[in-house]
Order: structure tokens, then sequence, then C-alpha cells
């Protein structure tokens, strides 16, 4: 599938902060998520991109590290992001297409993906961009919607459902939502320059009878306990990897330029306004604080 005619998923407008996390029961699956993350997650470093990041929700949990990349599509999303996490200097907001990153090769030392990957239809595609951003040895940690969950097997088993859990295909059960294998995700990594070093298995108790008549903290003390089983039986709803990047490109790029052209690949300049190619080849606008990579400054 070529990345530029790849369908891209846009929370613009959307109320996702409201309408589906805050307020909606689903603290157990904040938490548990927080869990996998800290385990997972270096907790400092130099520069973190946090793509797909939405409103901020686990943003937050990035305080560690020098620089925060807070990346979106939605300039909604962004928007809301500003106003939960505030004007701290050490987040740089970008509205950009994960499938186009204008984040320069090998500068950042680790990357956070969670919720995301479930809305791209080209997976791999996506997992270069996010590879290119990084220095060798840089952390990546992802989460994925897991195709081979009990659940689904159950329903399969039972003949609920038509499609088989343990095909490695992914499987589109609305549009631009996707569940994944976790051999194809882990072979996906590999192709893309990671190395998978550990899996974290959490949500099995995603029930809502089961979240109304259990404690929260109840819960989530069984998913913590749960989680590690993902190394050798990923067999919940989701999964969190934590992955290292390969390769022998230098690390000097943590030290320059933190955005590329999206046409040529050079340098940008950034003049307070707008970024500009030092080679001529594309300018951005800057909005609100925001560095607005959707669109191409025209003239």
């Amino acid at each position: 599938m070529n990345e530029t005619s790849v369908p891209v998923c846009d929370y613009e407008g959307s109320r996702y902060r409201t309408e589906f996390w805050e307020g909606q029961g689903r603290d157990y699956e904040d938490l548990t998520e927080r869990v996998a993350l800290r385990a997972l997650l270096p907790p400092c470093g130099r520069r973190i991109a946090h793509l797909g990041a939405g409103f901020g929700r686990m943003t937050g949990e990035l305080g560690g590290y020098d620089q925060v990349i807070v990346l979106d599509y939605s300039r909604t999303m962004l928007r809301e992001a500003q106003a939960h996490l505030g004007r701290d200097p050490r987040y740089i907001f970008v509205a950009a297409d994960i499938y186009h990153l204008p984040l320069a090769d090998g500068s950042c030392d680790a990357a956070l993906m969670e919720r995301v990957i479930h809305h791209m239809a080209d997976a791999p595609a996506a997992l270069r961009q996010v590879r290119a951003a990084l220095a060798p040895g840089a952390t990546f940690v992802l989460e994925y919607a897991n195709k081979r969950n009990l659940k689904a097997i159950a329903r399969y088993w039972l003949k609920r459902q038509a499609w088989d859990p343990f095909n490695p295909a992914p499987v589109e059960f609305v549009a631009l939502n996707f569940d994944f294998h976790p051999d194809a995700m882990e072979n996906w990594l590999r192709a893309a320059g990671f190395v998978t070093e550990r899996q974290r298995a959490l949500s099995y108790f995603r029930l809502g009878a089961l979240k109304r008549a259990v404690p929260t903290r109840l819960l989530v003390a069984l998913d913590r306990l749960l989680q590690p089983t993902g190394d050798w039986a990923p067999y919940s709803p989701s999964v969190f990897t934590r992955n290292r990047a390969v390769g022998s490109e230098p690390v000097a790029a943590l030290d320059g330029p933190l955005f590329k052209c999206l046409s040529c690949g050079g340098p940008l300049h950034d003049d307070g306004e707008t970024v500009v190619c030092a080679n001529g080849d594309g300018r951005w606008a800057i909005r609100d604080g925001i560095y607005d990579f959707k669109e191409a400054i025209s003239g």
C-alpha cells in the first residue's frame, strides 16, 4: 500500500475526551495502561515522542523527559492537550500524520504510541516512520489491540463471529479500527528495525458488568499480577510491548534539528511563525503554539 494513499483516522472536532474517557466508566482501563507503561518505559531521557497523544491523557506519565513531542493528527485534540498539560516549554505540540512524520531522523531517544495503531490501515508503514525518528538503542513502547484474545477465541469457537483470531492477518471490525495478531505485530516491528524485549498483557477484565460489580482497585491489582504473562501468552484484549531500535546510524541527530522537511528531508528553520525548509522545499505554520504539518503553506 502506497503511504501517500493510506486513509487517516481524524478525530478533528470530536468529543473523545468527554464521550469516551472522562466519566465513562473507564478508570480500570486507564489505570492498567499506566501500570504497563511504568513497567516498560525508561523513567527519564532526553526527548520522547508521544505519537497520537490525543488530549494528553497519558502524556503526564512522561515527566522525566527533558522534552516531550506531543503529536496528533487532530488540532482539536492538541488544543485540549495544551489545556490539560499547560504551556510548559518541555512540551512541543505538533499536528502531523504518522505516515509522514516531520521528526528529523534519529531525533528522539524514546517514543510512545498507545491506542493509535489500531487505526492504521498500513501498520508496517507507520512503524517504519517511527523507527526513522529514533536513535539506535531508543525505546519504543507500543500498545495494540490484540486479535487473539480470549473473548474473540470463545466467540469464534461458539460460531458467534466469522473471523479467525488465530489467522495472522489484521481484522477491520469497524472502518479504520483494526485488531492485530501478536505474531504479525512482532514480525512488522522486526522488519521496521526493532527488537521486541518485553510484553505486557492487560485489560483481561474489560467487561462492563464486572467493572460495575468489583472495586476498580481490586481489578487493577489482579490485572497487574497477570500483565507479565504477555511475555509468553498474550491473550488479552490489549498488549503493551517494549521495543529497542537497532541500527548503526549516528546519534548526533539528538542534538540537531527536531523537524525535517516533508518534501526533501532537509532541516527546517523556525522563525517564530513558520518552519521553513533550508532547501526551499516547503513551509509550515506555527498556530497558537502548535507546529502544523497537516498541510504546507502555499507561496
